[in-house]
């Protein structure tokens, strides 16, 4: 323990921090390839010194057997406590199956080897600490048709991670902030998906959702993703036909979903959805469901918690005009993160729904 002396409280102490000489993370959480693929994938790395010293070191990472890494290792040198480097590779996979494999990175350092990054966590009225963890990197290796030539249009709204994986996967996705919404050409896209709870936390999204449904109507896809204000969602009629909102949810992953619809196109093309592609699911299957829609509407998928009533409306799909207009309660925000292969499977089906003739 370390004492000090506040100038208001008097002496006290506090747990004495004692941090890596090097601290490591990657740049991304996680990564997605597409299962005997092979390609290679960019890989960040950032390094930051806790040291007074100028540091020198050198840089590499640990894979799967099988697999490469370019260059091999790279030298780091640092010359003040607090300077970050930032290090690139690119990796080549070599996936046996759909799985997780870890990636590690390790930076040797005057005869050690240092593997493990941290964060420090604290607030005024609490004392502060320290979050170690390994440097590793998740990656997921899926098995997924991504049809050539998809433009996605994210409309940004209280944040996830989709599009980071969307991109993972080689999906051309440009991302829209709301405010510049009413100047974009949305005819360039195929699909245009709202980020989880973007009519919650953006005026401009309220306010654009006439020119959204003209592209819907136009023949292009509108993805919508849930929304957690139902009153204010209902109120403003967002969806080209009724449809309320509620706080249903299904709270169990490992939920049975029953596929409503299975000869549907959108569960048929370009990757085949079964029962098998709702295993692995984290956290939860879905939340803020529709309660009821119009007869326009066409649920695809059911469940429910154990013991409760069936939830149709977590995924509805309706024709608008010549396009596609789908909503979906369904907690893909938590699936493709985490690299679950039959939800990245079903969401780049919901992409690829329609004619395209929007764009």
């Amino acid at each position: 323990m370390a004492k000090y002396v506040n100038p208001v409280s008097g002496q006290g102490q506090h747990e004495l921090p004692v941090a890596p000489a090097l601290s490591l993370e990657f740049g991304n959480a996680s990564q997605v390839v597409r299962a005997e693929s092979g390609q290679a994938f960019p890989v960040n790395v950032r390094v930051r010194s806790q040291l007074t010293t100028a540091a020198n070191a050198t840089l590499h990472l640990a894979v799967p057997a099988g697999w490469s890494v370019n260059p091999p290792s790279r030298p780091i040198h640092l010359e003040h406590e607090g300077d970050i480097a930032e290090l690139q590779f690119a990796v080549s996979p070599k996936a046996n199956g759909e799985k997780h494999y870890d990636l590690a990175a390790i930076a040797d350092y005057e005869g050690k080897q240092l593997k493990e990054g941290f964060h420090v966590v604290t607030r005024p009225d609490l004392d502060t600490f320290y979050y170690y963890r390994p440097a590793k990197l998740d990656v997921s290796a899926v098995r997924v048709n991504v049809p050539s030539g998809l433009r996605v249009g994210y409309i940004m709204g209280a944040g996830d991670e989709i599009a980071a994986t969307l991109k993972q996967l080689g999906i051309d996705v440009e991302m829209i902030p709301p405010s510049a919404l009413a100047t974009t050409d949305l005819s360039r896209f195929h699909t245009v998906v709202t980020r989880i709870r973007a009519y919650d936390v953006s005026t401009e999204v309220r306010a654009q959702n006439p020119k959204l449904l003209d592209f819907v109507s136009r023949g292009g896809t509108l993805l919508v993703q849930y929304n957690s204000n139902v009153n204010a969602f209902n109120s403003g009629h967002y969806t080209p036909y009724s449809a309320s909102d509620t706080t249903q949810r299904v709270s169990v992953e490992e939920a049975p979903v029953e596929i409503l619809e299975p000869e549907n196109p959108i569960l048929k093309t370009p990757n085949n959805i079964d029962a098998r592609d709702f295993e692995g699911w984290v956290q939860e299957r879905g939340l803020y469901f529709m309660g009821d829609w119009d007869q326009h509407f066409h649920p695809l998928l059911s469940s429910h918690d154990p013991g409760e009533q069936p939830l149709k409306g977590g995924l509805l799909v309706t024709q608008y005009g010549k396009g596609t207009y789908i909503y979906t309660g369904y907690a893909f925000f938590r699936q493709l993160p985490a690299g679950v292969p039959g939800a990245i499977r079903l969401f780049v089906n919901l992409l690829s729904a329609g004619s395209g003739a929007g764009r």
